[in-house]
């Protein structure tokens, strides 16, 4: 339990994002945008299943409590292992205007991570699988892609209609801090307002072509 437990002791660890949706008549344009303002661009698969902790009352009268999330990189017949990772509450509009600021606890789990999951009281609420692309711009990850249902029989993905809406996360690849460590001089997002800066960069150069907007989730 204190894999998990110990990742979320990180004070002032953070994901910066923006999210935006299009149709598939646009694919091929905000492709091609993407595909020039940024370094690398690959096709994503993945699979992620949604853990709630039943009996937990939250602690806040009015917020639920955090829930728990298993993602795992699908390939060409290769598989990554788990990643775990948690959201609470983003922080108030009054405070990020301009992007969806939350803290954000991750750990790599090596081995059976759904049972580990299961270990740590959660239960699978849902799962789901996204298809699309990839993209790094810097230090954010840009994730293009369809939702794929699961075949309650077989559960495996079902291909997306090619009418089934694209959404789009600009976001922070790995956690981004409040403050720049002291020791800080190399060329990376490593503060919130930096990151900040960065994802409006992007929502700046895909102005005109697709909406990406902070959303409360």
């Amino acid at each position: 339990m204190s894999m998990f437990a110990n990742t979320q002791t990180h004070a002032h660890a953070y994901e910066v994002a923006l999210f935006g949706e299009f149709f598939a008549r646009d694919l091929k344009a905000i492709l091609n945008r993407l595909t020039l303002h940024t370094e690398s661009a690959a096709p994503m698969h993945t699979r992620e299943i949604l853990f709630e902790q039943l009996g937990v009352q939250s602690q806040v009268q009015g917020d639920e409590p955090a829930l728990l999330r298993a993602k795992k990189e699908l390939g060409d017949g290769t598989e990554s292992g788990w990643t775990l990772f948690s959201y609470l509450k983003p922080e108030s509009v009054r405070v990020h205007p301009e992007a969806t600021v939350r803290p954000w606890a991750t750990c790599e789990v090596i081995g059976d991570a759904l049972s580990f999951a299961s270990a740590l009281g959660y239960v699978q609420r849902s799962q789901i699988y996204k298809r699309g692309y990839a993209f790094r711009r810097g230090a954010l990850i840009i994730q293009m892609f369809q939702q794929e249902q699961v075949d309650p029989k077989t559960f495996l993905p079902i291909p997306a209609h090619t009418d089934t809406l694209w959404e789009v996360e600009v976001k922070t690849a790995t956690q981004v801090n409040t403050s720049a460590p002291a020791s800080s001089g190399h060329v990376q997002v490593s503060t919130v307002r930096a990151a900040i800066d960065a994802v409006l960069d992007v929502q700046l150069i895909m102005k005109g072509l697709l909406d990406l907007r902070r959303q409360d989730l």
